[in-house]
């Protein structure tokens, strides 16, 4: 599903421009559909954006073969989405998605004007995100433990619980398990920003510098930007809003 909003503020009409030029792509982490950006996808329509919030493939809930989906299946599918007639693309990724986000900057850095990474960074060459993981697919439950509930579930409501609980689908396995390869240095050039959400922008640098794997990616890119927007992990439920704005400032380069 996408949205074309329509740019209702009193800006200057050369603000109005730039918006209506400009695709937003929203990618979800594991477990998530388009679905996930609900709250934030028509915030961001209705600053003049086109936005196109991602499914990607084995997230489908109906989809037969997790197993057999990989990192490369939903990178393509990334590149695939990204409007080669837009005059300004912005790639959004959230957490896990970071992995096959960071593969398209690496190989189409042209397609991407400014990438930002909610909650999550880009990854080093060889990076897996769980390299033991065996079996065709992660499920939700195999995550879901006392210390995530309370920690990276912060600010959400029950009601906001049982929609993740259920609409929910098992993560492939093999974008879990399998390993990112870079090989294009030119990627470290493209404008993000990062959204610091479960975790501080002070945190974020401190654990990046002491060679956290997830992190550690952090080091090599030149032009980084850190944004504090203090919640749990899944920003788009908890601060639609103020996910929305930071996501504006970014696309407004």
């Amino acid at each position: 599903m996408a949205w074309a909003g329509v740019f209702l503020d009193a800006a200057p009409e050369a603000s109005h421009a730039v918006r209506m030029a400009t695709q937003i792509v929203l990618v979800p982490g594991f477990w998530l559909g388009a679905w996930a950006w609900d709250d934030v996808a028509p915030l961001l329509a209705d600053r003049g954006y086109a936005v196109v919030p991602l499914t990607l493939p084995g997230l489908e809930p109906g989809h037969s073969d997790r197993g057999g989906v990989t990192l490369n299946d939903h990178a393509d599918t990334i590149v695939a989405a990204l409007d080669r007639g837009a005059e300004r693309r912005v790639l959004v990724v959230h957490s896990g998605a970071a992995l096959p986000g960071t593969m398209v900057l690496d190989r189409h850095p042209d397609l991407v004007d400014h990438i930002v990474f909610v909650d999550t960074a880009p990854v080093r060459d060889g990076y897996a995100m769980n390299a033991q993981l065996e079996g065709p697919v992660f499920p939700l439950s195999a995550a879901w433990d006392d210390e995530m509930a309370e920690g990276s579930m912060r600010d959400l409501t029950g009601d906001q619980l049982r929609t993740f609980e259920d609409h929910a689908v098992p993560q492939p396995g093999q974008t879990v398990s399998g390993q990112v390869r870079l090989y294009n240095e030119a990627r470290l050039a493209v404008p993000a920003t990062v959204v610091c959400t479960a975790f501080s922008s002070a945190d974020y640098r401190a654990y990046a510098d002491q060679g956290a794997g997830f992190l550690a990616g952090l080091l090599d890119h030149t032009a980084l930007a850190y944004v504090d927007l203090p919640t749990g992990h899944w920003p788009m439920w908890s601060r639609p809003a103020e996910l929305a704005g930071l996501i504006d400032r970014a696309a407004a380069g």
